[in-house]
């Protein structure tokens, strides 16, 4: 299935918009739309789990002499046709409906829990993107600046004011920059690849470039998040389902020590006799109850089996909480220290690695500054670029994780 690019999420100025490519990523999934067409297959099983069982229709030839086969021989020969009903006893229907409508809101929570990782997955591709792109154009700006070095040292060479080593040293860190750029858009292809996958897509179709939305300054209490989870968490809702659909299978067990019966009439004809003697045709009802007599080794059992999944699925249910509340803290961690961070950042470090820069660039012209500390400056500052937009990505990766978690938008 080919998509066109500007449907990747990707406006005419080649912005890759994250919430459109979140949309592509719901309505195209394969994974997801095969989870959403297992729940409405669930969503049919209900009304097949409340109705009666089928009828049995017999056709039977009842007292049929060996020695002639003949229909007409003894009095007690006949053609029957009889319909028998089963008929559960009262309140099993009810509950195997209430189950089958129990596994339907478990699969429906499946889904939606699938769907809030897909749209995380989706999110933290797009910022690990956003990441390269904009490492590779701190890569080719500072690929820039070092050409500009290589050149000024071997000027500075020429004229005998400056050393080889210096041009050596200006080279190599040259040519480590080109390879980090080819490494980077090796990634950006893998990254691509990943994304494409996920809205159904060529892996090599074109994807435009993330961007970032701004830091908000925001602090969470994570009791109101775990909160928030009990109540939106998809993977616990379904958890809680299960416990309540084991409750269920518990009262139906329990009901299986009640026999079940059947209704059933008939229908007897009958021909002349060779005698002479007329044939009168006979109408026949029945009664059948199916008696648990082995009730101690089959229902009891069955209903012990029943309660020990349900202490299994409310066991369940307790260790997801606790991951997700394990997670939930990991996740407010690395969105508080990106966000402290991002500012410092902002606002200290990287202003202070310019102003170094530009220092040393003054003091090496005025020979002051030897070339290894006008190329040691330039490599932090860098470096601490390249910090800044990691920060940036994972402050938004561990926003979307905490939304994952508690299952909607903070």
């Amino acid at each position: 299935m080919t998509i066109p690019l500007h449907t990747l999420g990707q406006t005419s100025d080649s912005t890759l918009v994250l919430d459109n490519l979140i949309q592509q990523v719901l309505s195209e999934n394969p994974q997801l739309q095969a989870s959403i067409k297992d729940w409405e297959a669930g969503k049919t099983r209900i009304s097949q789990q409340k109705v009666l069982p089928d009828p049995t229709l017999g056709l039977n030839m009842m007292n049929l002499p060996v020695n002639s086969f003949a229909l007409d021989q003894e009095p007690m020969t006949g053609k029957q046709i009889s319909l028998m009903q089963p008929f559960p006893f009262p309140g099993k229907l009810s509950l195997k409906g209430k189950i089958a409508e129990s596994e339907s809101e478990i699969g429906k929570y499946h889904s939606y829990e699938l769907r809030n990782q897909l749209v995380k997955k989706t999110k933290q591709l797009y910022y690990d993107l956003y990441y390269v792109d904009q490492a590779i154009v701190t890569v080719t700006t500072n690929k820039e600046v070092l050409k500009d070095f290589v050149e000024i040292a071997e000027t500075r060479y020429s004229v005998g004011n400056g050393l080889q080593q210096d041009v050596l040293r200006a080279q190599v860190s040259l040519s480590k920059m080109i390879d980090r750029e080819l490494k980077l858009e090796q990634q950006r292809q893998s990254l691509q690849a990943q994304i494409n996958a996920l809205v159904n897509a060529p892996a090599d179709a074109k994807l435009g470039n993330p961007i970032a939305p701004k830091i908000i300054a925001r602090s969470f209490n994570l009791d109101s998040l775990l909160q928030v989870s009990k109540n939106h968490n998809p993977s616990l809702t379904a958890w809680k389902t299960a416990v309540q659909k084991n409750n269920q299978r518990i009262d139906l067990a329990r009901r299986d020590r009640y026999p079940d019966f059947s209704v059933g009439i008939a229908y007897t004809q009958r021909n002349k006799l060779q005698n002479g003697m007329p044939g009168y045709d006979f109408v026949s009802a029945m009664v059948n109850v199916k008696i648990p007599l082995f009730h101690r080794q089959k229902q009891d059992k069955r209903v012990q089996e029943t309660q020990i999944q349900k202490m299994s699925a409310e066991y369940s249910y307790q260790n997801i909480e606790n991951a997700v509340q394990q997670r939930l803290q990991q996740a407010l961690s690395e969105v508080e220290k990106n966000q402290r961070l991002i500012d410092l950042y902002q606002t200290g470090i990287i202003p202070q690695a310019e102003e170094s820069l530009a220092s040393s660039m003054a003091g090496y012209q005025n020979g002051k500054v030897d070339f290894l500390s006008l190329l040691d400056s330039e490599m932090t500052l860098f470096q601490l670029r390249l910090d800044y937009h990691r920060f940036l990505a994972d402050f938004h990766k561990a926003t979307a994780e905490i939304e994952t978690l508690i299952g909607s938008q903070l």
